[in-house]
């Protein structure tokens, strides 16, 4: 892997970090992001058909190509929490968390014996397929990577510092779209906002990066400004498919004239 992991870029970044989600199996339009700047991508295998060896090649082409590479998991119980990691992903994101259990039981499948439930497996690319040393295997491994919990609950974030001090939780994401849907308010709603803040500020007590997602640019910089420490803007899909759709649009009205 050619970039410092994801969680040490974080520590020592001077500004927020910025990426997109990866739902297309195609390494050509990494490399077209990769082109564009961003500085990581994190592949979505919870809203995205992807397949393990798909996710697997993005994720050594993405860290090839200069950006860190998450992943999300499809839910909590994934099978393949293991092989993620073994695969040599930066971190992984575990969506729908909603209590301190369910994170602890979340984490500890990242973390080695004897802290958690992840099991040895130095001859996978984590572990440079046997040539790294054991103790530096063992340190990525608990040191390295990103174990983060999305928050996606009205009730978990009111229980936000329960949940963040859940040993192995190194940081938090919000997710807003679900927030909106369990609480039946919009996002720009107070009580919504108040618990965004909540978030923030028991983050940055524990020196834990918080994330974001945003549609568009602006939406990214404020976001940034108000203290998130890595947003994802849009997806490789809907960025195709917004700029086809524009070049159409001028297609059609062009030859209307």
């Amino acid at each position: 892997m050619s970039t410092p992991a994801f969680l040490q870029r974080l520590k020592t970044a001077q500004r927020c970090l910025f990426g997109t989600w990866v739902k297309l199996p195609t390494l050509e339009t990494l490399e077209l992001l990769a082109n564009a700047g961003f500085d990581f991508v994190t592949i979505d295998t919870e809203h995205a058909p992807l397949s393990l060896e798909s996710t697997y090649k993005l994720i050594a082409h993405a860290q090839g190509l200069g950006m860190s590479a998450l992943v999300r998991t499809p839910d909590q119980a994934s099978n393949d929490i293991q092989r993620l990691l073994d695969s040599g992903a930066d971190g992984l994101l575990v969506p729908r968390v909603r209590s301190a259990p369910e994170a602890r039981h979340a984490v500890s499948r990242m973390l080695f014996s004897p802290g958690g439930q992840r099991g040895l497996g130095i001859t996978s690319r984590a572990g440079r397929w046997g040539l790294k040393p054991l103790d530096e295997y063992l340190e990525d491994g608990n040191e390295r990577v990103l174990r983060c919990v999305q928050l996606e609950d009205r009730s978990v974030l009111e229980e936000v510092e329960a949940v963040l001090d859940v040993e192995g939780v190194n940081a938090a994401f919000l997710g807003m779209g679900d927030l909106q849907l369990t609480s039946g308010l919009p996002a720009s709603h107070s009580e919504l906002q108040a618990l965004v803040d909540r978030l923030l500020s028991a983050c940055r007590v524990r020196q834990i990066p918080c994330g974001a997602a945003a549609q568009d640019a602006a939406a990214a910089l404020r976001s940034a400004a108000r203290g998130f420490s890595f947003v994802l803007v849009s997806n490789d899909a809907t960025l195709f498919g917004k700029a086809a759709a524009s070049l159409g649009d001028e297609l059609r009205r062009g030859g209307s004239v």
